[in-house]
């Protein structure tokens, strides 16, 4: 299958993903719908500085409100699900993105305590049309990954890749 086509992202949406926070929101959301309460508990934060930051994300178009609930005290909460926009966006190298792609890798790193990471590392010798024959087939099978139907029970797993020059 080939991978999806990805647009350019507009100005609000590059500044929305250029927060490592919203970053791990979208991921935490991707499977699960969570509540305000639920992210800010999850990532050790403020509900109120984590409500800032869904607002933004929902917004924007990378989350969406599901329908309300009850909670444990019978008061109403909205929980919230990834939109999987983030996914189909090209940042274009936008330095605050890619910032915050790291940012959020090393905090989900961090917060597992190494449990479970397995990591490679490996440099090759690639001419520059090879290096982005490379890429577009690394992005093609994390898409065929990614586009496969979700099934219950199986385990989420997250992937932080990148590629860059090796002097």
């Amino acid at each position: 299958m080939p991978p999806e086509r990805r647009r350019i992202a507009t100005e609000a949406e590059a500044a929305a993903l250029a927060s490592g926070i919203r970053l791990r929101i979208i991921r935490l959301t991707y499977a699960e719908a969570l509540t305000n309460k639920e992210l800010a508990e999850r990532l050790g934060r403020d509900p109120a500085t984590t409500l800032h930051h869904v607002r933004r994300l929902v917004e924007t178009g990378f989350l969406a409100a599901q329908p309300p609930r009850r909670g444990a005290r019978g008061a109403k909460e909205i929980p919230y699900l990834s939109t999987g926009l983030s996914w189909t966006l090209d940042s274009c190298g936008d330095k605050d993105v890619e910032q915050a792609v790291l940012e959020a890798y090393l905090a989900e790193i961090a917060e597992t305590g190494f449990e479970g990471v397995h990591q490679s590392r490996l440099v090759v010798q690639v001419a520059p049309e090879e290096r982005a024959e490379l890429e577009t087939r690394l992005n093609a099978l994390l898409e065929e990954f990614r586009a496969r139907p979700r099934r219950p029970g199986a385990e989420r797993t997250a992937i932080y890749l990148a590629t860059y020059p090796s002097t």
